[in-house]
């Protein structure tokens, strides 16, 4: 029985970068062995297992066999006869297919080192090909290491892959779940990218495929072309530290634009109510997390208004606020205006402006929330107290906070 540290953690090492997680490779040894020693068996489809003291996953080595269409479709053979060699030529890329041992020397069958050092994406063999999964994998690593570029090879296996019907296999929770890892990487625009290179975009998120090639106008939008100009707003989420639903929100507010007409381009009347459209049926589709939705749905549907804060009359800022729900859920309101920020300064020269539109929108939240409803409900009660008016109460309050704002902003001019 032996066991080989393998995949990122022997990676990262040799890249210089911090290891947060050990996954390990046993070879020699039988399921019973490893429960006979104190591991607990944890895998379903495979025979992993948790280290008794530090809980680092250990598994047996195996090979696959593919069976069946999708990324589910395999037969695992897990057996003291499989070689650390025939485990390490099932995994994904050269760089993850590197083990190192207990005496700490390298195991690189498929050169894995150098293409580290050429900072090259590659694959280890066409049993790449078998899994989809893959093709997610690679384009959220092309998001983490911005400065590897994926083998031609290797792209040319995922459109292939692509054309037979395979990315159609993967089931939304995991597309989601590498969708999700990969916003949240250093450099999210790789990731849509290497999708929509290998032509996986286009069957995962046509909504958002449909965005390149669509001009805007450019005295708003320098960069012109919307497909371009949502990567830079996905990058500048990731610059400025945001959360998944804002960076989910930056990736989905301007899907309306794929569908604007083009006897009006490049101006988008209307556009953020079809961006919400589109983003909630691509949230049914992916089964993606509630507050990703909520966020992504009322950054598509505000945007707009975020931006032009200063000429909405108050009556419209309040309502803003109170579709946002703002005074009870200030921190997602954070995450909306943290979007919007992302969007107006992912665009080609203004990277650098200042987006003075959140410190206005925090004042008037403010503002509304120093009025007191509970004082103005118990005036208007004591003011008709023989007459029962459900309504009278609520447009009082409603009154006050419209003046609230209306005084702001005689202040603010």
């Amino acid at each position: 029985m032996k066991t080989y540290v393998v995949g990122g953690a022997v990676r990262d090492e040799l890249l210089g970068l911090a290891v947060k997680d050990r996954d390990w490779v046993v070879v020699g040894a039988t399921p019973q062995e490893m429960l006979d020693q104190g591991f607990q068996q944890v895998g379903r489809d495979f025979p992993v297992f948790l280290h008794p003291q530090n809980h680092e996953e250990y598994a047996l080595a195996r090979t696959e066999r593919k069976t069946a269409p999708g990324y589910t479709g395999f037969v695992v053979h897990a057996a003291p006869d499989v070689s650390l060699e025939d485990d390490l030529l099932r995994r994904d890329l050269t760089i993850n297919a590197i083990a190192k041992d207990e005496a700490g020397t390298l195991i690189d069958p498929h050169n894995g080192r150098a293409d580290l050092a050429a900072r090259v994406l590659r694959h280890v063999s066409q049993a790449f090909a078998e899994d989809p999964v893959r093709i997610l994998r690679v384009a959220r690593f092309a998001a983490r290491f911005a400065d590897f570029s994926i083998a031609p090879e290797t792209l040319a296996l995922m459109r292939g892959m692509v054309a037979a019907g395979e990315v159609d296999a993967l089931v939304p929770e995991r597309v989601w779940q590498e969708l999700a890892r990969g916003l949240m990487e250093g450099k999210p625009s790789r990731m849509v990218e290497a999708l929509r290179e290998c032509g996986a975009l286009d069957r995962l998120l046509p909504e958002l495929d449909a965005l390149w090639g669509v001009p805007q106008r450019a005295d708003y939008h320098p960069e012109v072309d919307t497909g371009v100009h949502v990567m830079m707003v996905i990058d500048m989420a990731a610059r400025l530290g945001a959360a998944l639903p804002a960076r989910f929100a930056s990736l989905m507010h301007d899907l309306g634009k794929g569908r604007t007409p083009a006897d009006i381009l490049p101006r988008h009347h209307g556009h953020e109510a079809k961006s919400v459209t589109l983003l909630e049926a691509i949230c049914e589709r992916l089964k993606v997390p509630a507050d990703c939705r909520d966020v992504g749905r009322l950054t598509a549907r505000f945007h707009g208004d975020m931006h032009r804060v200063a000429e909405l009359r108050a009556e419209t800022q309040l309502t803003v606020l109170e579709r946002c729900d703002a005074l009870r859920r200030s921190e997602r309101f954070e995450m909306i205006l943290l979007a919007c920020e992302a969007d107006y300064r992912g665009r080609l020269g203004w990277e650098e402006r200042d987006y003075v539109q959140a410190a206005t929108w925090r004042a008037a939240l403010a503002a509304v929330r120093a009025v007191d409803a509970g004082a103005i409900a118990a005036a208007t009660a004591a003011a008709n107290p023989d007459r029962v008016d459900t309504q009278a109460i609520p447009d009082a309050i409603r009154a006050a906070r419209v003046e609230a704002l209306r005084a702001l902003k005689a202040a603010s001019r």
